[in-house]
């Protein structure tokens, strides 16, 4: 059987190999001799023939005859009968020695079948642009066969074939074709047209031919240098070229093949500039390893992985990009590969899929790049050069390799080729319990590796990075489930990778991951998520993704558990889940672009945004996209590529041992009068606290009288205050409400709960200056939901409140969230996605109002400031609110945050306040509990006044100093109102066994 492999476009170009064996001079006569003449009718696509092999008496022989019609077959010249045990093949038992001769005819016109994202083989044709016969054209036997092939063409053709010698002659007004080619191959191949110009040139010895279209001839020449290029490359590698010709032949179809003595290229693939850099030289390889030597398909394809490795990945290494190009193939493996389609490189036979290239061409080239790090570079070619001489002409196996390997190593790699070979997936492992601490004048960095699921033999690069540039690089040799390092160095290294160059074939960590198109191709849980609009435009997106089995659905019943547990292709700029994931989407201006960014709520899945003009613009690019599987963004106008965008990601397993310490220029240092100078410009300034500080809002009411001094036109925003209760601030700073009536109807301490002497000050100046205060917050009922259960535990009303825009995409801002969560996940039953919806819808919210407070006052918009105040977890690193808001309006901002570590990019400014006192509300020590409204005692605090003056447990609290108290705000206002020592009453209801219920009053001091 000939084995060949269809390129998949431009980009997803890898030849096709067909074997040619040389045996040894008595396998080579004993060898089936194959005759072969053929004859064409071109208008009606049509091909007769005559093949004639020698048989015995007694032994049966079989031909595979496809959709061949047979007119006749002789034995001897006399017509016999045959038996055909199906239709497709041919089975003749000879009743007699001698020459059996069968004669065919066959029709193969272009069936206009092929799919552009499909592999396979596509077809035998003959038609006037030529003639294309790599398949079934003529009754194929099983094993090798030395073929003599005759051709008789129209004049003016040109004709190719696995040959070493063509000769050409005319008889009767048509032109013969001889092919010689005395080594046996297990099939041939033949390809014609009148359109080509031969031009000719030699090597060593070797005939160079380009058989090109007349309108393509002036690339001949640059294929033939480049031919030139390869072969002394290779034969300073290997051994000599091994045959006496190597043709360059362009075809009408799109096809990527390589047979012994040529290669068959696509017109469209001839005429890419980079094809002569990168896949001719993998074609002129597949002479080698291939058309040499077989491969043994019964035990595994060793070949496409070997010329990957020898081919393509080294033209990226001499480049400098081996290691970029080693990440793409592990990058290629996680999108693709999955538990359901996953076998053993002992199991590829050819490429089928995208799955199946990925283990068989990307999987088996870092196989040997591992096997090339383990014996050393001399060892390996030595190795190699061995197992052609060995092997060449015969059937080669994966334990060929392995003999040869062994016998230069002098060592045992029994192991490396069963770990490779037999297991299916990658190694999985991580880092722990990294350490770095000093051993006398040394530094000593101790950590653990961990393997998952399967255990490897591995041997991994370990890089350190110290502070001034330099490095020092180490190996981890891994055996066991869990391995224990202790590495000595002189100086304190900075950060250490794991891996930085992609040597060893394992699963990638998350954050080694772009988003990029080939993760969206290859998921099996992807959902279409249906455009509001013109979905017409999008037919074809919708039937491409269907057809690899993804379902469609409408963006209100894309529910959030789906979007969890599967990747999504979004359709259309203005399409609701785009701001529901990630705030908002700009397009290019592109008539097709696609986006690929990671799903925020599962790290292992991605999401493609795409947008398109027209139908006519999806009907041009969206089959490209295929193509482009490495990349992240794409865009294309009329069918045309013009942008295309790999997003960044970590390179190798990094890891912080000693980061650089932040140091402050002290004559720098400012004053808070002259950071409120340098801020005054901004038309949004973020102002941080911890919520129980008093030096910190002490700060914030500076900066706002500070600003308020250069513009009368400040707002405040406050974290503080939910925005349900607008109206009561409103009502509250214009004057009509008195404090008792805003604090009772803000519902201040049910809401915020913390004392408000610490915002008094604020609001009592923004009251005094008229000044409007901005309440920002979400009402806390559906925070709190969403931080037990999830956004999609919301009710349709609840909905309604949240934002439309909401970026759960800023991952860093995620991993911080997730090292607070950590640490106080003991404390609570909730998951951590659920914490991270409610954290983002929090700031999403108040970012809205923000933006919602400038948009609706014209005033403010023009020549007015915000001052907001929140906690410092939502301003560190913009991640919270600002970037969100700038997100939504453009505007400049700076963030002053106080008290905090000093890290890069935190903030514009840390204040440093000194410590602050300030009288705050005395209190019950009780702990109550609101019960069908009435307020119960629960419990007391250590040392309670309360308790000491005979309140207990199971007591509800009916008034406070003569003033009914009916929830908590009624007694926190009211004990806001006093003093530490002053005198109170209390009232409680007690209830009493079988004496019913009793009212009594209690009288202490606070």
């Amino acid at each position: 059987m000939i084995y060949r492999f269809l390129i998949l476009g431009i980009f997803l170009f890898i030849p096709l190999i067909v074997q040619a064996e040389q045996p040894a001079s008595s396998m080579h006569d004993s060898m089936q001799k194959y005759n072969l003449s053929v004859s064409f009718d071109i208008p009606n696509s049509k091909i007769t023939g005559v093949a004639g092999i020698d048989v015995q008496a007694g032994h049966e022989v079989s031909f595979n005859i496809g959709k061949l019609e047979i007119i006749e077959v002789k034995l001897n010249g006399l017509l016999i009968s045959t038996v055909s045990s199906s239709s497709h093949l041919l089975k003749i038992n000879p009743s007699s020695n001698g020459t059996l001769e069968i004669i065919y005819t066959g029709v193969f016109m272009d069936n206009k079948a092929r799919s552009d994202t499909n592999y396979g083989v596509t077809g035998d044709i003959i038609d006037s642009r030529g003639i294309s016969l790599t398949g079934l054209w003529y009754p194929r036997m099983d094993g090798l066969q030395i073929y003599n092939l005759k051709a008789t063409l129209p004049a003016g053709y040109e004709a190719v074939s696995e040959a070493e010698r063509i000769g050409k002659g005319a008889r009767n007004g048509l032109t013969e074709f001889l092919f010689e080619f005395a080594h046996p191959t297990d099939g041939i191949t033949f390809i014609a047209s009148n359109r080509y110009e031969v031009i000719e040139d030699s090597f060593n010895g070797i005939g160079l031919y380009a058989y090109f279209f007349k309108e393509d001839t002036g690339l001949a020449k640059t294929y033939i240098e480049y031919t030139k290029k390869y072969i002394a490359l290779y034969e300073k590698m290997l051994i000599p070229y091994p045959y006496k010709r190597f043709s360059i032949v362009e075809n009408f179809l799109p096809t990527g093949y390589s047979m012994p003595a040529y290669t068959l290229l696509g017109q469209d693939v001839v005429r890419l500039p980079f094809i002569v850099e990168t896949s001719l030289g993998h074609e002129i390889l597949h002479q080698w390893f291939g058309n040499l030597i077989y491969i043994d398909f019964e035990k595994g394809n060793w070949a496409e992985g070997l010329t990957t490795y020898l081919a393509d990945h080294l033209y990226e290494e001499q480049k400098g990009k081996g290691w970029e190009y080693r990440k793409q193939k592990l990058i290629d493996y996680e999108a693709f590969v999955n538990e359901k389609n996953e076998f053993g490189l002992k199991d590829f036979r050819s490429r089928t899929d995208f799955a199946s290239k990925a283990i068989g061409y990307g999987k088996v080239s870092m196989v040997f790049h591992m096997l090339k790090r383990l014996v050393g570079e001399e060892v390996f070619y030595k190795s190699l050069r061995r197992f052609i001489e060995v092997n060449r002409f015969k059937k080669a196996s994966w334990d060929d390799l392995r003999k040869e390997f062994e016998k230069n190593h002098n060592k045992d790699l029994a192991w490396f080729f069963k770990q490779w070979l037999d297991e299916t997936g990658l190694p999985n492992f991580q880092a722990e319990d990294l350490k770095l601490q000093v051993i006398g004048n040394k530094y000593e960095v101790a950590f653990d590796i961990v393997q998952k699921n399967k255990i490897y033999n591995l041997d991994v690069p370990v890089i350190f990075t110290y502070q001034d540039g330099t490095k020092t690089v180490d190996s981890l040799k891994i055996v066991n489930e869990k391995e224990s390092f202790r590495i000595q160095l002189k100086e304190a290294p900075e950060t250490m990778t794991i891996d930085e160059d992609y040597d060893v074939a394992r699963k990638l960590f998350p954050n080694e991951m772009p988003p990029v198109i080939a993760r969206l191709i290859g998921d099996e849980t992807t959902i279409i998520a249906l455009p509001v609009k013109d979905t017409e435009i999008y037919s074809s997106v919708i039937a491409g993704f269907k057809e690899k089995g993804d379902a469609e659905k409408r963006p209100a019943d894309i529910k959030d558990s789906d979007i969890r547990s599967s990747s999504l292709v979004i359709l259309g700029d203005d399409n609701p889940l785009i701001g529901r994931l990630y705030g908002s989407f700009k397009p290019d201006g592109a008539g097709f672009s696609i986006a690929v960014k990671q799903n925020p709520w599962n790290i292992g899945k991605v999401i493609g945004i795409v947008h398109a003009k027209s139908a006519d613009e999806v009907d041009a690019a969206f089959r490209k996209i295929f193509h482009y599987g490495k990349y992240s963004a794409l865009s294309f106008d009329k069918g045309r590529n013009f942008t295309k965008i790999v997003e960044k990601s970590e390179r190798g397993v990094k890891m912080e041992l000693n980061g650089q310490a932040m140091a402050v220029d002290i004559s720098s240092i400012r004053t808070v009068a002259e950071i409120i100078e340098s801020i005054s410009n901004k038309k949004i300034i973020y102002v941080g606290e911890s919520h129980d500080n008093f030096a910190h809002h002490n700060i914030q009411l500076q900066v706002i009288k500070g600003l308020h001094k250069k513009n009368k036109k400040i707002a405040i925003g406050m974290e503080m205050f939910q925005t349900p209760f607008q109206k009561v601030l409103d009502e509250y700073i214009a004057g009509s409400l008195d404090e008792r009536q805003f604090l009772k109807g803000s519902e201040y301490f049910k809401r915020w709960g913390f004392d408000y002497n610490l915002y008094k000050p604020i609001i009592d100046f923004a009251r005094t200056e008229k000044i409007p205060v901005v309440a920002l917050n979400m009402r806390r009922e559906i925070v709190e939901k969403v931080s037990k259960d999830g956004m999609g535990s919301l009710s349709e009303e609840e909905k309604k409140e949240i934002p439309a825009e909401m970026d759960f995409s800023d991952n860093y801002y995620r991993e911080r969230l997730k090292e607070v969560f950590e640490k106080h996940k003991g404390l609570t039953e909730r998951d951590f996605d659920s914490f991270y919806q409610s954290q983002v819808l929090w700031d999403e919210t108040m970012s809205q109002s923000v933006d919602e407070f400038l948009k609706n006052s014209p005033d403010y918009q023009k020549n007015g400031q915000i001052i907001v105040l929140a906690g410092s977890g939502h301003l560190a690193f913009g991640s919270g609110i600002p970037k969100r808001t700038f997100r939504r309006n453009g505007y400049e901002y700076a963030v002053v945050l106080n008290d905090n570590d000093i890290e890069k990019n935190i903030a514009d400014y840390v204040i440093l306040p000194k410590p602050l006192d300030g009288v705050t509300a005395p209190k019950l020590m009780v702990m109550l509990k609101q019960d069908n409204g009435r307020l119960k005692i629960e419990g007391f605090a250590s040392d309670s006044v309360s308790e000491k003056a005979g309140l207990k447990v199971e007591d509800v609290i009916i008034a406070f100093d003569g003033e009914i108290v009916k929830d908590m705000d009624d007694l926190k206002i009211a004990l806001f109102y006093k003093k530490k020592g002053d005198s109170i009453k209390v009232k409680v209801i007690r209830k009493r066994f079988l004496l019913g219920d009793r009212e009594m009053e209690f009288e202490f001091a606070l």
